[in-house]
């Protein structure tokens, strides 16, 4: 038997990772710091997980069997972490989640979704695509799919989709046959310091595509390519003619849009995407041109996309009645957050939004204040909750409050956590979104109930 430890098994694509060795039959255990849905499922699927930072915790089986023991550990877990530090000082072999997912993909014909927003719904939308087409796919997801509430999906072929995260550089271990980059923002500072050294990630992530292979690249992202990138290159955009768009398009009433999907020597009309959100239609025109790039038939696409439920945590609708409306949504960094609110102000008019923000990051929050300030003066109210640190250790003079500052908007203020469902509940309400990477999502249950009894829906 082989044995697998996870530093970090509750991370959404640590999570992945550690689903895909229980289903080769490894013995699989793993360090959290909390309990989480994620762990408690991992849990019910046969992994042992300890909430103890300690040697003392370590399960007697990877204790024994040290030669046969990979350790996988994710890079928010801590240089001093009691575990991490006696793996190495035992000789263990110790690789990075990124390294994991690599060797994984080795001998795979590889669709990797790149972009500092917009990777984990596209990539899921390419994954139901195959799933849903009868193709079929091994994907490691950023999230969890709404379609079958999880974050892996197993196939007997050799096609593995997956999510390709720049942070800490981790997509450059990846070699694949299909590549879309969605967007490359400046983000992530604390790891690349500035714009141009994320720009030139992925430049070196689109010189690994295959040269046989194609990258399909959001309008706009020219400056990526340079002599280094061999593969085929085709475009995509929401509305703007390009190799893969969309024409005709027109918003529904449920907030979802209907389109015709255009590519190279054709067109298709009446595709729909089955979440709402005028951003998930660009999402979609790069799902399917993935998709359509594979070989999978344009009607094949159009029917998956239809029944595309989405991501949990991405433009997540809880609540959706003419007297309250209540979506959760993943969105972190500045654009994600004007995409976010856009979309909503795009389905729900001029009902008075509330905006619910977590900063993520005391580094992110510190380098982007201005661009957080201004993505969020589109709310109506605002209220932040106080900085998710995450990995980081507090930066002086860094808090929630130089974004509230900054904010254009009158109804302001920042608020605990724990306070939030009882703030909420003396509001009135009309359109509720709840934004942040942090642990926001806690407060997304009590908030969903709390509004039910009050609103009565």
């Amino acid at each position: 038997m082989k044995y697998t430890y996870f530093l970090g098994i509750g991370g959404i694509g640590m999570s992945a990772l550690a689903r895909y060795f229980i289903s080769r039959d490894n013995f699989v255990a793993g360090y959290d710091l909390t309990h989480s849905p994620i762990t408690e499922s991992l849990s019910d699927e046969g992994a042992l997980i300890t909430y103890y930072d300690s040697i003392d915790t370590i399960p007697p089986e990877i204790k024994r069997n040290r030669e046969s023991t990979t350790v996988i550990f994710t890079p928010a877990i801590p240089e001093e972490s009691n575990q991490l530090n006696w793996f190495k000082d035992n000789g263990y072999e110790i690789v990075k989640r990124s390294a994991a997912l690599g060797k994984i993909a080795t001998d795979k014909k590889t669709i990797a979704i790149a972009g500092t927003h917009g990777k984990t719904t596209t990539s899921t939308m390419v994954a139901h695509i195959f799933k849903d087409s009868g193709t079929g796919c091994n994907a490691f997801l950023g999230g969890l799919s709404a379609n079958y509430n999880t974050n892996l999906l197993l196939d007997n072929n050799n096609i593995l989709v997956a999510e390709a995260d720049e942070f800490d550089r981790s997509f450059l271990q990846l070699w694949p046959e299909i590549a879309v980059i969605t967007s490359a923002d400046a983000d992530h500072l604390d790891i690349y310091k500035d714009h141009k050294h994320i720009k030139e990630a992925f430049t070196a992530f689109a010189s690994q595509i295959k040269k046989e292979g194609v990258l399909i690249l959001r309008d706009g992202l020219d400056e990526l390519i340079t002599p280094n990138v061999k593969c085929q290159i085709l475009k995509y955009s929401f509305d703007t003619k390009s190799d893969f768009y969309a024409s005709d398009i027109k918003l529904n009433k449920d907030g979802t849009f209907s389109f015709t999907f255009c590519f190279p020597g054709g067109s298709e009309k009446n595709f729909s995407i089955g979440i709402p959100g005028w951003i998930n239609v660009e999402n979609g025109i790069a799902a399917a041109a993935a998709a359509l790039t594979h070989g999978i038939p344009v009607k094949k696409i159009k029917e998956a996309l239809t029944s595309f439920k989405g991501v949990k945590r991405r433009f997540d609708i809880q609540i959706n009645t003419p007297k309250c409306a209540f979506i959760d949504d993943y969105a972190h960094h500045p654009k994600e957050i004007s995409a976010s609110i856009s979309s909503i102000k795009n389905i729900y008019g001029d009902r008075k939004l509330t905006v619910i923000f977590q900063p993520h990051l005391y580094t992110r929050t510190r380098d982007f204040a201005d661009e957080f300030a201004k993505s969020l003066s589109n709310a109506d109210s605002l209220i932040i909750l106080d900085i998710y640190p995450a990995r980081e250790k507090p930066i002086e003079g860094v808090s929630s409050q130089i974004i509230l500052d900054k904010a254009d908007v009158n109804d302001k203020k920042i608020v605990s956590l724990e306070n939030i469902v009882e703030e909420i509940r003396n509001t009135d309400i009309e359109v509720l979104v709840t934004l942040g990477a942090g642990n926001i999502d806690r407060i997304v249950a009590p908030l969903k109930l709390m509004l039910k009894e009050k609103y009565n829906v």
